[in-house]
């Protein structure tokens, strides 16, 4: 699996959702950050405008729950449509039981981790996993700067996963741009979140082809 593109549809629009989904038709998956004001101090958007926009996007989701209880609220999101649900690990009581609830219903199942939380706790759960999702910011607000701090985790976690085989998805998320792709992709990334980089380009659809050929040119 090469480089893929995941624009944080927290950048777009929202009262024009379907058309900013239009604008980055190149783009892998569409990335939901769905927040709570509970885990995380801001509320954005919940399963039903995930499923509104899973019936006219040409794209899969990506619904990314910053959420308190994601063992209670996540199956709705797949429900809603969502082809992959991230939780965060620092909310979820039962994480194993809930990663194999995700995959039972059919989605990928991912784990997210603050800036501040360790992998190396979660090393047995990789192969309950689709995906581990590396905050590159606190999560909450979008535009955010990128964190050099979790470049060494990014790689940690890129060793676990090769250790282990299995094909699992190394997404991070937050102030991902042309500027920090590279550094990502240098350290093992290989799924990228941009928000504010894509549809802040005057042309976002080629914002994202940008990123997926600097992204490209590191792949581990």
């Amino acid at each position: 699996m090469g480089i893929q593109i995941t624009p944080s549809m927290l950048a777009a629009d929202f009262a024009n959702l379907e058309a900013e989904a239009a604008r980055i038709s190149g783009a892998d998956w569409l990335h939901m950050d769905v927040m709570d004001n509970h885990f995380v101090p801001n509320l954005t958007l919940g399963a039903p405008v995930i499923e509104a926009l899973a019936k006219v996007a040409a794209q899969p989701i990506d619904a990314h729950l910053m959420i308190q209880d994601p063992d209670r609220w996540a199956p709705a999101y797949v429900e809603a449509g969502a082809g992959s649900v991230t939780f965060h690990v620092e909310a979820a009581a039962a994480p194993v039981r809930l990663a194999r609830e995700i995959r039972a219903m059919g989605a990928r199942a991912a784990m997210a981790l603050n800036p501040a939380t360790p992998i190396e706790p979660y090393e047995d759960m990789l192969p309950e996993l689709d995906m581990v999702l590396i905050m590159t910011v606190e999560p909450g607000f979008g535009g955010q700067k990128f964190l050099d701090l979790c470049l060494p985790k990014i790689r940690r976690a890129r060793k676990m996963i090769d250790k282990h085989g299995g094909d699992i998805w190394l997404q991070v998320d937050g102030g991902v741009s042309l500027e920090t792709i590279e550094r990502c992709a240098e350290a093992g990334a290989d799924v990228f979140v941009a928000g504010s980089a894509v549809f802040g380009a005057d042309d976002p659809e080629d914002m994202v082809s940008q990123l997926r050929s600097a992204g490209g040119r590191h792949t581990h």
